[in-house]
């Protein structure tokens, strides 16, 4: 994997680990669980930089959770993380939320393939515009 797109989940996922952080701060989750748990994302932020493939079940699983176990929080994980850590992450996602993050990665893979650089941010900005709209 691409290291942009390596180091852009991984701002996704420092942002969410602030969020649980907050959480556990608030204190409205029980500490000794949650901070299990975080041990447990940290272990994901360490090995998905250096080993992207075999981190993708573990981020799946921790994703997953962070809907069951903190759900007053579900509305701020980042899109993108679903998409990232497919599996059943997938199910929190519409139809058509699928189909534009397919598409992003087809145009991802092309860049790839050609040598060019993906901005990954501004790719999904220009799909996510009205068909009417112009595009650069």
């Amino acid at each position: 994997m691409a290291t942009a797109y390596i180091d852009h989940h991984l701002a996704l996922l420092a942002h969410l680990r602030t969020i649980l952080i907050a959480l556990g701060d608030a204190e409205q989750v029980p500490e000794d669980n949650h901070a299990l748990f975080i041990e447990r994302f940290d272990e994901l932020l360490d090995e998905l930089p250096h080993q992207p493939e075999s981190a993708m079940h573990l981020g799946q699983e921790l994703i997953v959770q962070v809907f069951h176990r903190y759900p007053q929080i579900a509305h701020l994980v980042p899109r993108d993380l679903l998409w990232l850590f497919g599996g059943d992450c997938l199910h929190y996602m519409p139809d058509e939320e699928i189909d534009l993050y397919q598409q992003l990665d087809e145009r991802r893979f092309a860049a790839e393939e050609q040598g060019e650089a993906f901005n990954w941010e501004q790719e999904k900005q220009l799909l996510a515009l009205p068909d009417s709209s112009p595009r650069h």
